[in-house]
């Protein structure tokens, strides 16, 4: 064709809501040279869809600011772009059967306070204002949500795809994608059309997404980790009392989400939708006798309403007009999920110049934002909002294809299940696994993943409760409370051991290392035999991470980051690295013990340890323990006296047998939680995120600023330096009650919110409910009161000195 693109800077593969609304972004910022390429007419990802859910606000921060601003685009869009389009905000009630799902609601709404949201918790008698036409005599309560409603998806693709067009950028439909090449600097986009050279290119192919995948393997890509579930819902027939009320009240009435029984039921024109979430789910495409077709556009899977009839039955109670009518439609169709529910949108893990946009199971609810969060990722290499809880990266190489499909299995049978803090889902598990795993398991450890590492969150003894059920709850007490308690003091007055497989471990070495880290970092690099930890701004002066870096020689490093921050971090060195130097990942072949507490010395000294135990604090030295070769790192997490030693993973039995039989006491991760908070140690993608400048995070410590390097966000800082920041980190003393600061808990003074948690928990050595967060910076005054939201209820919190709770002088970890 002679109007074919040959070119282009950005080609978006996939022609749904996300794909759409990412040119539409594009092409608003001035990126008009750009081409999304779709195999089909343009439609709204799953086709089958009749009306897409809006905004079905989730637990994530990012997800519900990215659900947010889809909610709020939508509303102006077909005036925006001048085309018609049916946007219902009919508002949802959540129903709630327990006190745990109450309390969950109260959290999700302090959550939406804080980002200038109405969400009204309501007694079963409130709820029927809003709906009067279901029963509410089991219910604890609920949440109204006056943001929700219902879209037509093919009218909202057809209006971004408008609106991206009238902007300049350009849409090829029918135009399926053959293959991926690669010439120099640029991507050949190969199509049954001709070939597009473009310089960066977007996988928004939906539930094909995987398959577009493969193609960027050759390139160092993976294999995309999703699965396709079915989802069914039907339609009933008209429903004349419906009618009626819908004429005389000139609106439909609100929908439904019974987040406990797991399904959604809302008006679709004057019969209703009923769309569960079965717990007897099934995926489609997972085996070879059930291969993915070339095209299943515009098509269904057969019905399995047998699948249903419990969650029917049940909404037939909770709703009887349900029942008073025919069923008019069911539809069963395909749907993406990732393990985790949650979307990928981001870069492609190991390709430079791809990203992704895929695996929406709430594609759109979350399409607006995800086409803006997507379209920053491809200008500015950066997003305007830590949106890591949906970066690709966040899944490394054990998510293969069993762990998918059996968390995907999971992850749809509990699509509104809560997320208790002291709970481990049971699916995709030890997928990795420390050299002393049986041993740990043996002493009582309770394990949680990491990463796919399996580490012990706390030990416990015979007679404890260690069942699931045990951990559904929101309060700090538990059958674990005691065991960490005695934790934390075997560490606090003897010595302890954390077994801990999985740091993030990479080796940077070549002539000119050290200068290509001075270049990345805000700070300075320790001189040889020492470490230090190394802070990474992105062009903002924003944290981009944090990684403890080993010097070993003049050039040569070992830099070791969180878990879950290996390929998020390893492209953060990689990126731009330069010819002669050599970056290596050493994640799986070398494990950790923490030995820690005021007795670590002594231990050391009677396991013969061949080593200068005097080394200061942050000092690194190759050294032999219990006759075996390691490195020994003065340093502790836990801010006692103490030492991590890294070695060989066929070291670590024996290393840990003789520190176990030198007296150290097994303590597991959620110790280690509660003593850094005490120290107040920052967590990456906790504390430490990409919405919180250095500046803002008190890290100016870590700044150089006299250094001849102009490292990222060099002068984004000593411009906010100079007018001084608006918000700092601190960390709170709370009257917390029964359960400690969760997650972006908003914080109050005056009755407005002026700050939020970043992490809560209890601090065993100083017995206080600790918090540490983000607040206003005029009311970081050690002394000031503020009010912590927690579960609905207001606790006073006061700001502490800018110091640790425990050992403010530091005088126990230099000893």
């Amino acid at each position: 064709m002679a109007d074919f693109p040959t070119t282009a800077r950005v080609v978006i593969i996939g022609g749904g809501v996300v794909g759409t609304s990412t040119l539409y972004h594009l092409a608003k910022a001035g990126w008009k040279d750009c081409v999304l390429v779709e195999k089909n007419e343009l439609t709204a990802g799953s086709t089958w869809h009749a009306a897409g859910n809006v905004p079905n606000f989730a637990g994530s921060w990012a997800v519900m600011n990215m659900q947010r601003y889809s909610a709020s685009m939508y509303r102006t869009l077909g005036e925006d772009v001048d085309y018609p389009m049916n946007y219902h905000v009919t508002g949802a009630v959540r129903l709630a059967h327990s006190k745990e799902r109450m309390q969950e609601f109260e959290k999700v709404a302090a959550m939406g306070h804080a980002q200038g949201l109405q969400m009204d918790i309501c007694t079963p008698e409130e709820l029927l204002q809003y709906n009067p036409f279901m029963s509410t005599h089991d219910l604890a309560g609920g949440m109204w949500d006056p943001l929700d409603g219902d879209i037509d998806p093919a009218q909202l693709t057809q209006a971004l795809a408008k609106g991206a067009r009238d902007a300049g950028g350009r849409i090829e439909r029918f135009c399926p994608v053959t293959g991926i090449d690669r010439d120099g600097d640029e991507w050949i986009v190969k199509t049954e059309k001709g070939d597009i050279r473009c310089e960066k290119v977007v996988n928004c192919a939906g539930y094909y997404a995987q398959r577009v995948g493969e193609m960027f393997k050759p390139f160092g890509g993976r294999t995309v980790p999703m699965v396709v579930m079915s989802h069914q819902y039907f339609l009933t027939e008209p429903i004349a009392e419906l009618e009626a009320w819908t004429k005389e009240n000139g609106k439909k009435v609100a929908m439904i989400r019974d987040v406990d029984i797991s399904y959604y039921l809302r008006q679709e024109k004057t019969g209703l939708n009923l769309g569960p979430y079965e717990r007897n789910c099934k995926a489609h495409w997972v085996t070879p006798d059930d291969p993915m077709p070339e095209d299943f556009s515009f098509q269904l899977y057969p019905d399995d309403l047998e699948r249903l009839e419990f969650y029917i039955e049940d909404a037939m109670e909770r709703m009887p007009l349900l029942g008073t009518s025919g069923v008019g439609r069911n539809i069963n169709g395909p749907i993406p999920y990732a393990p985790d529910g949650l979307p990928m949108i981001g870069p492609m893990p190991g390709v430079k110049n791809a990203f992704e946009g895929h695996s929406f199971t709430f594609g759109i609810a979350q399409g607006g934002g995800a086409g803006k969060v997507l379209s920053e990722w491809v200008m500015h290499g950066e997003t305007e909002l830590d949106m890591w809880a949906v970066d690709p990266r966040r899944y490394t190489d054990y998510a293969d294809h069993d762990y998918c499909l059996s968390k995907a299995l999971e992850t749809y049978g509990h699509e509104y299940a809560m997320h208790f803090p002291h709970h481990e889902w049971p699916a995709g598990r030890d997928k990795k696994l420390s050299p002393v795993d049986a041993k740990i398991r043996a002493q009582g450890g309770q394990m949680g993943a990491y990463n796919g590492w399996e580490r012990a969150n706390w030990f416990a003894k015979p007679g404890d409760d260690t069942s699931e059920e045990a951990t559904h709850t929101w309060g700090r007490q538990g059958p674990w409370t005691q065991r960490v308690k005695e934790e934390v003091e075997a560490v606090r007055d003897g010595v302890g051991v954390l077994d801990l497989p999985g740091f993030s471990r990479f080796n940077l070495s070549g002539a000119g290392a050290a200068e290509y880290l001075r270049g990345m970092i805000a700070g300075a690099l320790p001189k040889a035999g020492r470490m230090n930890l190394a802070y990474f701004p992105d062009s903002r002066g924003r944290i981009l991470t944090e990684m403890s870096v080993m010097r070993h020689g003049e050039d040569k490093f070992t830099l070791i980051t969180a878990a879950p921050a290996q390929w998020h971090d390893f492209e953060v060195l990689s990126k731009d690295l330069p010819e002669g130097l050599s970056l290596t990942d050493h994640t799986t072949e070398v494990s950790t013990l923490i030995v820690t507490g005021p007795e670590a010395r002594a231990l050391f000294e009677s396991m013969g340890t061949e080593a200068d135990l005097s080394a200061s604090w942050l000092s690194i030295q190759p050294a032999k323990v219990a006759g075996l070769d390691c490195m020994l790192a003065r340093v502790s997490f836990a801010g006692e006296l103490g030492w991590e030693i890294h070695a060989t993973n066929d070291a670590i039995p024996a290393l840990y047998d003789a520190v176990r039989g030198g007296g150290a006491v097994p303590f597991g991760m959620f110790a280690l939680n509660s003593m850094r908070i005490e120290k107040g140690y920052r967590a990456w993608k906790g504390d430490l995120s990409t919405d919180y400048s250095l500046l803002e995070g008190g890290m100016e410590r870590f700044i150089r600023f006299d250094k001849p390097q102009d490292f990222p966000g060099k002068q984004a800082l000593l411009n906010e330096k100079q007018q001084g920041v608006k918000k700092q980190f601190v960390t709170l003393v709370v009257d917390a009650g029964d359960q400690d600061a969760p997650y972006m808990a908003p914080i109050y003074h005056n009755g407005e919110v002026v700050g939020e948690t970043t992490s809560g928990d209890w601090g065993y050595r100083v017995n206080k409910s600790i918090a540490l967060g983000m607040l206003r910076k005029d009311l970081t005054v050690a002394g000031t009161e503020v009010e912590v939201e927690i579960f609905g209820k207001r606790r006073t919190a006061v700001v502490q000195e800018d110091q640790p709770l425990w050992d403010p002088a530091n005088e126990r970890i230099r000893a």
